[in-house]
């Protein structure tokens, strides 16, 4: 069951990202947040969650269980000559959030290929104002970073 400060997290991000309208749907479970990504010919999905039962950290990326969406984000990367941090750092700024994050980038137990990043909790309410507004400046931050790479948006292909 889900504690209380991780549901209020997981409904005030998704309220606010939400509203971007940048997602095809935004849904919270007892496990995460799940915002689907818009546009996308292949299963691709963000996410928002809290390390249980820890609670010290929270996992913000895009999992996609497809071998050549994830291998055509990485040729995308891997041509523009940038990594995938600078790339979301730009994100952030225009986000509002002048800050770095490390990406990791591997295929976990459920054979999804996934690109995350770690955020701290410190010293922060997990339900609170700054990590609410951290993490869905992170969320919508990977949304558009991750958003031109690969074939993320291979369904919006008009004009």
């Amino acid at each position: 069951m889900i504690c209380d400060e991780c549901q209020a997290l997981y409904e005030e991000v998704g309220d606010r990202v939400r509203n971007a309208s940048v997602f095809a749907k935004v849904r919270r479970t007892d496990e995460r947040l799940r915002c689907l990504a818009k546009n996308c010919e292949s299963p691709a999905e963000y996410r928002a969650e809290v390390n249980l039962p820890e609670h010290d950290v929270i996992y913000v990326g895009l999992y996609t269980p497809d071998r050549w969406l994830s291998e055509s984000i990485e040729a995308d990367v891997m041509h523009v000559g940038d990594k995938f941090e600078e790339l979301l750092e730009e994100e952030l700024v225009d986000q509002g959030w002048d800050t770095s994050l490390e990406i990791e980038h591997y295929r976990n137990d459920a054979k999804e290929f996934v690109f995350r990043s770690v955020i701290r909790v410190g010293d922060d309410k997990i339900d609170g104002e700054p990590m609410i507004d951290r993490i869905s400046k992170a969320l919508l931050a990977y949304e558009a970073c991750f958003r031109e790479l690969g074939d993320m948006s291979a369904g919006d292909e008009e004009g």
